[in-house]
């Protein structure tokens, strides 16, 4: 209990010290980071010699409001976005433990995009900045494949486990310049992140943080290149036993701050950041099906403060098969 509290001290802490940081945007308003990506037990490593099919579904409905952001070369405002994602997650552990309490896997991540985006294009050419058109643009498509080569779990005792892994976000996904709706970013994205995971079985409570940095190559095409970026996600779930398994319910959170500014010669608004604060309730169902053990989640995430990047809500579900 006591490493319990200490870690949710820390994680608190961390946002409390984050969210007065001054901030400012990335690229098309959104990056690789999708918010409740990796935020639970749910999102867990393989902890022993198994298979993993994973099936996500996430739906993103925001604005920029009047703020404006760079997008696929030019600059736009009253941006409002429709994303839904399909995504299928496969992992492989290919052995048990190669040390004490370690376990390998690797993984990939294919997803499927829809996008719909409309914004006022602004001319700022001449020293001017007027609005010259409104723009609605479709696209639907294969997205960033995320390639996971490494991929570590450690049981640290029964109710603790640690989570490490690389994940590369490949430049898989359709990108047109001057195009607002874009299956793909046109980068490559290096996230190496942490996780600690807390399960008490005897009284059914869940506490889980992540935490990753997000490194861009440059957008060729636009010759920009999005900053460095960090982010933070915990959930606290209250788990029962119900329906022939552990049903829970809780509060998920995430924080997302871009670190370094926007470089290239398409940085037409200067050096960029963006903030990102949301939290959310969380439902979810755990049981084992013969030797399959099987995990649901639903997640409803609403951002409470943004600065420069799209504001609005996600909605997500997955569905994660263990063999």
């Amino acid at each position: 209990m006591a490493e319990y509290a200490l870690c949710l001290l820390l994680t608190l802490g961390s946002w409390l010290i984050v969210i007065p940081m001054k901030s400012y945007a990335e690229e098309g308003g959104s990056g690789h980071y999708l918010p409740g990506f990796m935020a639970s037990s749910i999102d867990m490593s393989l902890s022993s010699e198994a298979v993993l099919v994973r099936l996500k579904a996430n739906s993103f409905e925001g604005t920029s409001g009047n703020s404006k952001l760079p997008m696929a070369g030019q600059i736009v405002t009253e941006a409002d976005i429709e994303t839904d994602e399909v995504a299928l997650d496969l992992r492989w552990s290919p052995a048990g433990e190669f040390a004490d309490g370690w376990v390998f896997s690797a993984g990939m991540t294919f997803p499927y995009i829809s996008m719909r985006v409309s914004a006022d294009i602004v001319d700022e050419t001449g020293g001017q900045n007027t609005v010259s058109r409104r723009v609605v643009s479709e696209q639907s498509g294969l997205g960033d494949v995320i390639i996971q080569p490494l991929m570590f779990s450690h049981t640290i005792n029964r109710e603790w486990w640690g989570d490490y892994r690389l994940a590369l976000y490949a430049p898989t996904g359709d990108y047109e310049l001057g195009r607002l709706a874009n299956t793909g970013k046109n980068y490559w994205t290096i996230s190496p992140s942490l996780g600690l995971v807390h399960i008490e079985p005897a009284i059914g409570r869940e506490f889980s943080v992540f935490g990753g940095i997000d490194f861009n190559s440059t957008n060729s095409d636009a010759d920009y290149q999005t900053g460095t970026q960090a982010h933070i996600e915990s959930t606290f779930v209250q788990n029962v036993i119900l329906l022939g398994g552990f049903t829970g319910i809780g509060v998920s959170g995430y924080w997302y701050q871009q670190l370094t500014g926007d470089s290239g010669q398409g940085t037409l608004l200067g050096e960029m950041k963006s903030q990102a604060i949301g939290i959310g309730p969380v439902l979810s169902y755990r049981t084992q099906w013969h030797r399959t053990k099987l995990a649901v989640e639903m997640k409803w995430l609403h951002d409470i403060e943004v600065s420069r990047r799209f504001e609005g809500d996600t909605i997500s579900i997955k569905v994660r098969a263990e063999y």
